[in-house]
């Protein structure tokens, strides 16, 4: 109801407006009803009329600081970002300090790749801003788009030192340092904060954050528990530690994680699709089912949950409904190889080779480095009896994954299958020499004892030779 009753007073504040345009009639609209009425112009995407009240309201407001920002906002969606630079530039020279507006100056200079001069930009907003853990992060951002990792580091840094909870500095600290190679020597920073107050759960979920990026997940999970345990209700570190948990296959603890995080933070779609995505993996479809579509109600674009459904449908056999799921995810998200692929898989097992092949395909084109992608792609024409066109798929795979043991050991199979013995020894030394223990896989593939038997001598050749 209050929100029916808000859309109703915005909708007879536009009348108002709209009247006062085409009569002149005389009323007056004072600054926060003037930008209210841009905003609503904005938001829905009537950009001229935005444009139109913007310069109406700074008649009346000419040194409003927060209607010169809407204005500009305006410019910058109309793609006039130069022309908001200026508007911004004239209205510092008359308040030259401003930091909203040199916040604002610092934003568009990035979003036109002018990096060096959103630097210099944000440098002077410091000066009078308190929120300065967003300027520092915003001054890291302009660094990265530098491509100066470094010089990003030590701004996230001075932004988590003021503020610990700030998750973007944190995140892309993070990255800057995986990115230049200092993500395991920066342990000892992190340490710092829990040498300073060992009791700072802040300080503990960031050390648990560095140790899930280094994939030290039993070490990241360890870290959140700390967390936890000294602040029970801490959502972030819950979540966290059921994704650590996860990546270690503790799937009913990594549940309980999620839950925690449901109990403290309500609903969200991510929370839960990752419920779903624990129930998966601990094999019970139907509740993971549930939890995935309790995400796509709260928001119909959220893909993963439609690729979750569907993956819980393939995994029962269930294969039509499966490839409904998973096309939605697909529309929502068209450049996912995964979603490919899984659309692929489904496809073919309802028999419908021209879809999957051409899905398989677009798999590839989009993930190359993935063999996965190339091995049920080339099985397909194994499956059919087709062995030089299986051959020539994992050929094509190889250019993209040549260090793949599985790969290889495949094409022993398939150069078997299509009478190429040679060739097929040939390959099998490579697998053996990328990967030696790998050699078990043949033997799913050829039951019958004499051609298990021939394998098997040349293994034990090449064991007597490499010894």
């Amino acid at each position: 109801m209050a929100e029916e009753h808000k859309r109703k007073e915005e909708r007879e504040l536009i009348r108002k407006f709209e009247a006062f345009l085409k009569n002149r009639e005389n009323h007056f609209f004072d600054e926060e009803t003037m930008i209210q009425i841009i905003c609503y112009y904005s938001v829905h995407d009537k950009l001229s009329k935005a444009l139109k009240a913007s310069n109406i309201a700074l008649e009346q407001f000419p040194y409003s600081i927060d209607i010169t920002i809407e204005k500009s906002d305006v410019l910058v969606k109309m793609e006039k970002a130069d022309e908001a630079i200026e508007l911004l530039e004239e209205t510092l020279n008359i308040q030259p300090n401003d930091p909203e507006l040199l916040l604002q100056k610092g934003a568009i200079h990035c979003l036109l790749s002018e990096f060096e001069e959103a630097i210099e930009t944000y440098g002077n907003a410091l000066l009078n801003v308190d929120e300065k853990d967003e300027v520092y992060f915003s001054i890291g951002m302009a660094y990265q788009g530098l491509g100066k990792y470094n010089e990003a580091a030590e701004q996230y840094k001075l932004a988590i030192e003021i503020n610990m909870l700030n998750e973007n500095a944190l995140y892309e600290l993070a990255y800057c340092l995986d990115v230049s190679g200092e993500l395991e020597s920066s342990l000892s920073y992190y340490q710092k904060f829990i040498d300073q107050d060992p009791y700072s759960e802040y300080a503990w979920y960031n050390l648990g954050i560095v140790y899930n990026k280094l994939a030290r997940f039993d070490e990241a999970v360890d870290a959140y528990e700390y967390a936890t345990a000294i602040d029970e209700d801490f959502s972030s570190a819950w979540f966290n530690m059921g994704n650590a948990l996860m990546n270690l296959g503790k799937y009913d603890r990594a549940l309980a994680s999620y839950l925690k995080t449901y109990d403290q933070e309500g609903a969200s779609p991510e929370t839960y699709c990752h419920i779903g995505a624990a129930y998966e993996k601990l094999q019970q479809h139907e509740l993971a089912i549930k939890y995935y579509q309790k995400a796509t109600k709260l928001d119909q674009m959220y893909h993963e949950a439609w690729y979750g459904v569907g993956v819980c449908l393939a995994l029962q056999d269930k294969w039509y409904e499966a490839i409904h799921f998973l096309n939605k995810a697909l529309k929502l998200d068209a450049e996912n190889a995964h979603y490919w692929k899984a659309v692929a898989d489904a496809e073919y097992k309802t028999g419908n080779m021209v879809s999957a092949l051409d899905a398989y395909r677009e798999a590839s084109e989009m993930s190359s480095e993935d063999p996965k992608i190339w091995l049920d792609w080339s099985m397909v024409y194994y499956e059919q009896g087709d062995y030089d066109q299986a051959i020539s798929i994992l050929e094509n795979g190889l250019d993209e994954c040549p260090d793949n043991a599985e790969m290889y050991y495949r094409g022993v199979v398939y150069l078997i299958g299509s009478g190429s013995y040679k060739n097929a020894i040939n390959r099998l030394e490579t697998a053996l020499i990328l990967d030696f223990e790998g050699h078990e896989v043949l033997f799913d593939f050829f039951p019958n004892l004499p051609t298990q038997k021939a394998l098997y001598r040349i293994i034990d050749q090449f064991r007597q030779d490499n010894k």
